[in-house]
């Protein structure tokens, strides 16, 4: 989505968010993503005004003091931004690719359920299983930090069944063009 974002070109305008708007936002991100309201509070305070930034091809990014937090494209669901990730790493499910496809996975190709059922990678277990169209966070076998948040294409469950095909489809990844704006 990022991949070849350019703020001078790809921006379309900026507006303040109404509060009634903010209040709806701010209930679906709750409920979306895996926080606490006290951590959302830390994240976007209350009395602090959301700034929607308008891009091409129907992506939205909210900002706090310039500082991206928040990603959508149409209407669908919000995702955090990768430096928002950095600093809460618990807000979304985790998922882990193999080394092999680290390099894929940062010129921005979406990632295939090989490298997420192999020895490197990671799956969450039955219990804790994601359907399809579940956002996600992207680890890389020995990296620190998640590098990237994509949306599964298929349940986890299919993705160990089937093994083949696209498992996660990319949002942001590290390097791309979203990480390198800390403001707008």
């Amino acid at each position: 989505m990022f991949k070849k974002f350019s703020p001078s070109a790809d921006i379309a305008g900026q507006t303040p968010v109404k509060s009634s708007v903010q209040r709806a936002i701010r209930a679906a991100v709750l409920s979306q993503w895996k926080i606490e309201p006290e951590t959302l509070e830390a994240i976007w305070p209350k009395k602090e005004g959301l700034v929607h930034v308008k891009c091409r091809e129907h992506v939205s990014i909210y900002t706090v003091h310039g500082e991206p937090i928040i990603i959508q494209h149409f209407d669908g669901p919000y995702y955090p931004t990768l430096r928002l990730v950095h600093k809460y790493p618990y807000i979304l499910p985790k998922v882990g690719v193999d080394r092999g496809a680290i390099r894929f996975l940062l010129a921005g190709a979406p990632m295939m359920c090989p490298g997420l059922t192999s020895k490197g990678g990671y799956l969450p277990p039955a219990d804790a299983a994601l359907p399809a169209g579940a956002p996600v966070v992207i680890h890389a076998e020995g990296k620190e930090h998640a590098v990237g948040i994509g949306v599964t294409k298929m349940g986890t469950e299919d993705m160990r069944r089937i093994n083949k095909d696209v498992g996660v489809e990319l949002i942001t990844y590290l390097g791309d063009e979203l990480w390198a704006l800390k403001s707008l």
